[in-house]
């Protein structure tokens, strides 16, 4: 069912969350906790991504085990970023296991990342997908549930749509078109983080200096608090790593 985490607060390195920590997204990848029925382990590619200084992003993908890559160690642990995305994949039964399809996905500083799966896929949400341009079709990065989720959010923010509501809305409507989707999301710019509870366990922990939000704890620490099923979690850099949770029928107008 894939894991996630991302991270907003003084600068760190990657492997601090991704490798170290005791319930890390490694050990997530073959020991993981809260599965829910979504399979046994995340063995089917990972990703780090991170925002660039000159407002892009960067990212390292690979489509095995994250526990058999000898480049990411090095590569985490060489890093200082006040923001990132990674993420571990269980590959849904049919959909290709490569890089293309594996998270964090990007388009300028957005970085994206879906826990889950759309039920019914494809035909399910094929109304939805007729909405986008041809052209956005084409150019899915790959065959997934999750490329065409991003290409829909992307499609939105590309149109100025609140970042939050962007997610919320979409969140609600495949859930509408697929009923019983496990959707949980995460989309940041590195300054605003956006991620929904939605059939699936998500937990955030907030210090004065950061805010970590991840698929499931990644260690003992008592600050960590769940995320209420079918919520979002609203994290901002600005002021001071505010969090606010959101249901995600709520009328919200920004």
């Amino acid at each position: 069912m894939c894991r996630h985490l991302g991270y907003l607060g003084v600068p760190r390195a990657p492997a601090e969350l991704v490798l170290d920590a005791p319930h890390s997204l490694l050990r997530q990848s073959y020991a993981p906790a809260d599965m829910r029925a979504g399979g046994t382990v995340n063995a089917d590619g990972f990703g780090l991504g991170w925002q660039t200084e000159d407002g892009a992003t960067a990212r390292y993908r690979k489509p095995s085990p994250i526990w058999t890559d000898q480049s990411l160690p090095e590569l985490a642990r060489s890093l200082r970023l006040g923001s990132f995305v990674a993420a571990v994949r269980s590959g849904t039964e049919g959909m290709p296991v490569n890089e293309a399809a594996c998270a964090p996905f990007a388009d300028g500083p957005w970085l994206f990342s879906h826990n889950g799966v759309v039920r019914g896929w494809p035909d399910s949400v094929a109304p939805l997908a007729e909405r986008l341009p041809v052209t956005d079709l084409v150019r899915l990065e790959a065959p997934t549930d999750s490329a065409l989720l991003w290409a829909l959010l992307r499609d939105r923010l590309s149109q100025g749509v609140d970042p939050v509501r962007a997610v919320t809305d979409l969140v609600t409507e495949v859930e509408e078109a697929a009923p019983g989707s496990r959707l949980n999301l995460l989309l940041t710019d590195g300054s605003l983080l956006v991620a929904t509870a939605w059939t699936h366990a998500l937990s955030v922990l907030r210090t004065d200096e950061a805010v970590v939000v991840a698929s499931e704890p990644l260690d003992a620490d008592p600050g960590w608090t769940p995320v209420p099923e079918r919520h979002a979690v609203i994290v901002q850099r600005e002021p001071a790593y505010k969090v606010e949770f959101l249901p995600l029928n709520a009328d919200r107008s920004l």
